[in-house]
């Protein structure tokens, strides 16, 4: 076989064994979120699978341009349809609890895709007998692992932007039919496999869908429902969870969080004709309708606009969208706000993590104008007893001192808990009141 050739192989097999990866890891953040205990088993999952493909290969000592054509086959099939939004979604809605779907999808699609591909090195290296065996390898992996940079940053940060996760997937699965069309006989049944399962995976891929729309961040979707008490009512999904509400009432109705922060920002602080910094922006509802104040929203999905417009607001925006991380904003920016609104989430109840660190907080004081406050949308249990709930507003007010806490739904498992935190307030320390050492009184004569 032509060296050229066998380099165009496994340079294939590193561009789609890692672009399959980060299309898995995004597949994942609508039904188990980013956070890192999903992201790191997922890699670590596909690492494992990868090098007992190595080991596999290594054992593979004849046919060998038929058996990586084979596996080729195989894993264009896996990736066509094992990684397409239908059977991703449809995993996660018939199989539960959620983690048995985590570990069907890893162990059915993702870690054979992973093995199959690993073979191919080892495999192809037994071809390369014009070469020295470190000579053989090196040039192997060179080409290989060069095909795995290339796969990652062009299918994120380029196809995944522009074309959609869908387009990533259908571009894998073309280029592995293509590569097991390269090492078989130019035979009509060779052929008829390669375009066979091109042709399904691009049915799969490619059908229109006009529920869903996903993006290299999230999946958005505008869900009708039904509420007697208003005019067509419809629902923002970011990640199959809802980010934001409204319906055609004039004035329109919005989620209860999100009228009781403009209770907070018009009423109880009566803000007017002031700057406001909103992270996360959801569906835009906060300044909809609502001329007293500037709103600047910072997202870091560029599409998520066009989405709210066309299908939920009806309508263009009010204020201004930036494109960006938000810590990297609050980190980077030189604009003060008299308010700042914290709505981030990954999914119903992820927050990034970067997005929960007291530097994080630390960051959002530095973009308070003096006397503005900090208001925070978590979704926490109603009665604020988790770990995570207790460890999260420990953090925030270890950076803000004491704020107050608001739960909206204190019956319900998961609530809304508005968090509001003022620049002029600082952490400091605290001594309890006992029967024997009680200093209320001299405190509140102090605090008067």
């Amino acid at each position: 076989m032509p060296r050229h050739l066998l380099y165009l192989i496994v340079f294939i097999e590193g561009f789609c064994s890692l672009g399959a990866e980060v299309i898995a890891l995004r597949r994942l953040v609508p039904h188990v979120g980013s956070a890192i205990v999903v992201t790191a088993p997922t890699i670590g999952l596909f690492l494992l699978a990868l090098a007992l493909g190595y080991g596999s290969g290594a054992r593979v000592s004849d046919r060998f341009t038929t058996v990586v054509a084979r596996n080729f086959l195989i894993s264009a099939l896996l990736a066509g349809l094992g990684l397409a939004r239908l059977t991703v979604d449809g995993l996660f809605t018939q199989v539960q609890p959620i983690w048995l779907a985590y570990l069907v999808f890893i162990g059915g699609v993702l870690c054979p895709l992973a093995w199959l591909l690993g073979q191919t090195v080892p495999v192809l290296t037994n071809l390369m007998k014009h070469l020295r065996t470190g000579e053989a390898s090196g040039y192997a992996l060179y080409w290989s692992t060069l095909g795995s940079f290339l796969g990652s940053v062009s299918l994120s940060l380029v196809v995944m932007q522009w074309l959609g996760v869908s387009a990533a997937v259908l571009i894998c699965a073309v280029l592995l039919a293509l590569g097991s069309l390269l090492l078989s006989q130019r035979s009509w049944a060779n052929w008829g496999k390669a375009i066979a399962v091109s042709l399904v995976a691009s049915v799969v891929n490619l059908q229109p869908n006009t529920e869903v729309q996903d993006t290299a961040y999230a999946d958005y979707a505008i869900q009708p429902l039904t509420r007697p008490d208003q005019i067509k009512p419809r629902a923002f999904l970011i990640n199959n969870s809802l980010a934001s509400l409204m319906d055609d009432s004039q004035p329109p109705k919005y989620a209860r969080y999100v009228q009781h922060l403009r209770h907070i920002i018009l009423e109880e602080l009566g803000l007017y004709q002031r700057e406001i910094l909103v992270l996360g922006a959801g569906g835009f509802t906060l300044s909809h309708q609502e001329p007293s104040n500037h709103y600047t929203y910072v997202d870091i999905d560029a599409k998520i606009r066009d989405i709210a417009e066309k299908r939920f607001l009806k309508g263009p925006i009010e204020g201004d969208f930036i494109v960006d991380d938000a810590r990297r904003f609050v980190r980077s920016t030189d604009r003060r706000f008299d308010a700042v609104v914290v709505d981030v989430f990954s999914s119903h109840t992820s927050i990034p993590g970067h997005l929960v660190t007291r530097e994080f907080w630390q960051d959002t004081r530095r973009t308070l104008a003096p006397g503005g406050v900090l208001l925070i949308n978590l979704i926490l249990d109603g009665r604020l007893e988790t770990p995570y709930a207790r460890n999260l507003l420990a953090t925030i007010e270890s950076m803000y001192g004491r704020c107050a806490v608001e739960v909206l739904h204190k019956s319900k498992p998961l609530s809304n808990v508005i968090v509001s935190c003022y620049d002029s307030s600082h952490a400091g320390p605290s001594a309890p009141y006992t029967d024997e050492r009680n200093g209320a009184d001299l405190d509140l004569a102090r605090s008067n």
